[in-house]
């Protein structure tokens, strides 16, 4: 399963991606919506909301379940992707592109260093 070295993940199974300007692009790990299903439905929150770090920020409905999206680091949310909201079947074919689901503005531009590395991840989701 892919875990791309370049990102940075939650133990909940989300990844999170620095991006130019301070921002970071969140969304779930192949191996999370693998486990899900088809992702038949997702509920983002609206831009200019505040999230702590592991605060619950929307939903993410599959065939199978209902599971919260939790948020990596503290910040603000700047950007949420429509396509998804509209699409969310990009989720299953393509978590670490299109299927992208918030930017946050960090709080602390550091935070992302204290998430687990892809080998960290790969212990995580193989134990």
């Amino acid at each position: 399963m892919s875990t791309p070295e370049e990102l940075r993940y939650t133990e909940n199974h989300e990844w999170l991606a620095p991006r130019e300007g301070g921002t970071a692009r969140v969304g779930i790990t192949a191996y999370a919506q693998d486990q899900l299903g088809d992702v038949v439905f997702v509920e983002l929150p609206d831009v200019g909301r505040r999230c702590a770090a592991g605060e619950a920020f929307g939903e993410i409905e599959s065939t199978k379940s209902v599971s919260e999206l939790y948020c990596p680091v503290a910040g603000e949310i700047v950007a949420v992707n429509q396509v998804v909201a509209d699409t969310p079947e990009l989720v299953n074919s393509d978590p670490y592109g299109q299927g992208w689901l918030v930017e946050i503005a960090p709080d602390d531009p550091e935070a992302a260093e204290s998430l687990l590395d892809a080998p960290a991840y790969q212990r995580v989701i193989n134990d």
